[in-house]
C-alpha cells in the first residue's frame, strides 16, 4: 500500500515536475520568440525606413530632371517666340517701307501730273498769244513788222547764244581744266619747297643790357660809324637784350647783323674794330650770295650762267616778296615750269632757264627805275641770254604780251607758287581793296541786287533779279564779269564767277 502510495506521490511530483519544467521551457521559447519577434519588426522597420529614403531621392532626382526639361522647353519656345516676333516686326517695317515707297511714287506722280497740266495750260496761252500777235501782226506796216520780227529773231539769238556759249566754255573749260589739273598736279607733286616768312627789320640778341651803352659809344661815335659803313639804321630802345637792325636792303642788312653779332662776340667796339669787322662780314656774305647763286643753278640743272647772273642771283637769297623767300621761289618756279613742260612733251631746259631768271630783276630794281621783269629782262638781255628766256622775263608779269608757250609756262608757275598756301602775305589794306574792286565790278551790270566775295576772294557770287535776268542773260552775266575781272585786276591763281537767279513764292496760312 504504502509502495503504491510512494508510487502515487511519485508519479504526482514527477508530473509536476515535469509540468514545471515545460512550463519554464515554454516561457523561455515564448521570451526568446517575443525578442526575436521584435527584433524582426526592427529590422523591418530599419528597411522600411531606408526604403522610404531611397524612395524621395528617386522621386526628387525625377522632379529636378522633369522641371530642368520643362524649364528648357520654355526657353526653346521663348526663343521660338522673339524670332517669330521679330520676322513679323521685319515684315511690317518691310510694308512700312513699301508703303512709304508707294506715297512718294503717288506723290512724284502727282507733282508730275501737275507739271504736265502746267505745261499744257503754258503752251496753250502760248498758242493764244501766238495767235493774237499773228493776227496783230497781220495789221502792222511794213516797218513794224520787221522790226518785231527782228526783236523777236534778237531774242531768239540772245538765248541761242548764250547756250552756245554755255556748251562751248563747259566742253573747253572741262578738258582745259582736266588737262591744267593733270599737269599741276604733276608738278606740285613732285616739286616740294619750303615757305619762310620775313621782314625788313632784323635782330639782334645781346647778353646783357650794359652792352647798349659800348654799342653807342661816346657821344654815339660808334653807332655812327656803324650805321655810315653798312647804311642801316640801328634802333636801340628800352627792349630787354635786343638790337633792333631796319633796312629795306637785305644784303646790307645781312652783312650788318654778322658785323654786330661779331663785335659783341668780340667785345671790342670802336671805330676802328667796326671797321674791320664790317669788311670780313662783306666779304662773308657775297660769297654766301655766290654760294646760293651756284646752288640754285644747279639745283635746277643750269650750268653755264654768266657769273655775273648767278651773283645777282644769289642776292635773291635776302630778298623776300609778300614774305616769301624770292630765291627759293625761282627754283620752285624753275622745277614747276621744268615739269609741266615735259608734260607737254617741250624741252624743259629752256623753261626751268626762264623760270629760275624770272625775278631776278628784284636783286637790283631798288638800284634801277622801272619794273622788275623789265629790269631783269634787260639784265639778261646784257648778259647773253636768248630772246626766248628775256621775252618769258619780261612777261611774267604781262608787262608785254606772251608770245610763247614758255612764257605761258612761267606765268602759270609763278603764279602757282606764289598761290600756294602759306607761301605768301597779303596786307590787310591790299586784301579788303581786292574784295571791294571784284564786288564794284560785278555790281556795275544791270540787274545785279548783291554781290558777295567769298572764300578769301577766289569765289564771286552775284545776286540778280530774276525779272529782269533771265537764265540766258545769267550766263552771258557770268562770263562778262569774268572778263572784266580778268582785264581789270591782278590777282593769284583763279576767280570763280557765280550768278544766282532765284525766285521764290511765300504765302501764309492762317
Amino acid at each position: 500500500m504504502t509502495t503504491v502510495v510512494l508510487a502515487v506521490v511519485g508519479l504526482i511530483v514527477g508530473a509536476l515536475l515535469g509540468f514545471l519544467i515545460v512550463r519554464i521551457a515554454m516561457n523561455d521559447k515564448l521570451k526568446s520568440s517575443t525578442e526575436q519577434a521584435a527584433r524582426l519588426v526592427e529590422d523591418a522597420q530599419g528597411k522600411a525606413e531606408s526604403i522610404k529614403k531611397d524612395t524621395l531621392m528617386e522621386a526628387k532626382d525625377e522632379v529636378y530632371k522633369m522641371r530642368q526639361e520643362a524649364q528648357a522647353e520654355a526657353k526653346e519656345r521663348e526663343r521660338d517666340l522673339k524670332a517669330m516676333e521679330n520676322r513679323i516686326l521685319q515684315r511690317e517695317e518691310s510694308a512700312d517701307r513699301r508703303v512709304q515707297s508707294l506715297d512718294d511714287r503717288e506723290h512724284k506722280l502727282s507733282s508730275m501730273q501737275g507739271q504736265i497740266e502746267s505745261r499744257e495750260r503754258h503752251l496753250t496761252e502760248r498758242e493764244k498769244e501766238i495767235d493774237a500777235t499773228l493776227e496783230r501782226v497781220a495789221g502792222l506796216t511794213a516797218e513794224d513788222a520787221k522790226q518785231e520780227l527782228l526783236d523777236t529773231v534778237r531774242d531768239e539769238v540772245t538765248l541761242e547764244e548764250a547756250n552756245i556759249l554755255r556748251e562751248s566754255e563747259e566742253r573747253v573749260r572741262a578738258e582745259a581744266d582736266k588737262k591744267s589739273r593733270e599737269i599741276l598736279s604733276v608738278a606740285i607733286q613732285r616739286v616740294a619747297a619750303d615757305h619762310t616768312a620775313e621782314t625788313t627789320v632784323s635782330t639782334v640778341h645781346i647778353p646783357s643790357d650794359d652792352i647798349k651803352g659800348r654799342i653807342i659809344g661816346r657821344e654815339g661815335r660808334n653807332i655812327r660809324q656803324f650805321e655810315q659803313l653798312t647804311g642801316i639804321n640801328m634802333i636801340i630802345d628800352d627792349t630787354p637784350e635786343t638790337v633792333v637792325l631796319s633796312s629795306f636792303d637785305p644784303v646790307r642788312r645781312e652783312i650788318g647783323r654778322i658785323t654786330l653779332e661779331n663785335l659783341i662776340a668780340d667785345g671790342r667796339i670802336h671805330p676802328a674794330r667796326i671797321e674791320e669787322m664790317f669788311h670780313k662780314a662783306e666779304k662773308l656774305v657775297n660769297e654766301r650770295i655766290q654760294e646760293a647763286g651756284e646752288q640754285a643753278a644747279f639745283d635746277v640743272g643750269i650750268h653755264d650762267l654768266h657769273p655775273e647772273l648767278v651773283k645777282t642771283l644769289g642776292r635773291l637769297r635776302y630778298r623776300t616778296s609778300y614774305g616769301q623767300n624770292v630765291l627759293n621761289h625761282s627754283v620752285e618756279v624753275a622745277s614747276l615750269a621744268g615739269v609741266m613742260a615735259s608734260e607737254l612733251g617741250l624741252d624743259p631746259r629752256q623753261a626751268k632757264r626762264a623760270g629760275l631768271l624770272h625775278d631776278i630783276g628784284k636783286a637790283i630794281d631798288h638800284e634801277v627805275e622801272g619794273s622788275h621783269a623789265v629790269i631783269g629782262a634787260d639784265l639778261c638781255r646784257r648778259y647773253g641770254e636768248s630772246p626766248a628766256i628775256v621775252h618769258a622775263i619780261e612777261a611774267h608779269h604781262a608787262d608785254v604780251e606772251p608770245t610763247t608757250v614758255v612764257a605761258f609756262l612761267v606765268q602759270a608757275a609763278d603764279a602757282v607758287s606764289a598761290s600756294r598756301p602759306g607761301a605768301r602775305r597779303e596786307s590787310v589794306e591790299g586784301y579788303i581793296k581786292r574784295l571791294e574792286k571784284l564786288e564794284s565790278i560785278a555790281n556795275a551790270h544791270p540787274g545785279v541786287v548783291n554781290t558777295y566775295a567769298m572764300q578769301a576772294g577766289r569765289e564771286v557770287r552775284v545776286m540778280v533779279e530774276p525779272e529782269s535776268v533771265s537764265d540766258a542773260d545769267a550766263v552771258v552775266l557770268a562770263h562778262d564779269i569774268a572778263q572784266e575781272i580778268e582785264q581789270g585786276m591782278e590777282y593769284p591763281g583763279q576767280i570763280k564767277v557765280l550768278v544766282i537767279r532765284e525766285s521764290r513764292a511765300m504765302d501764309i496760312a492762317k
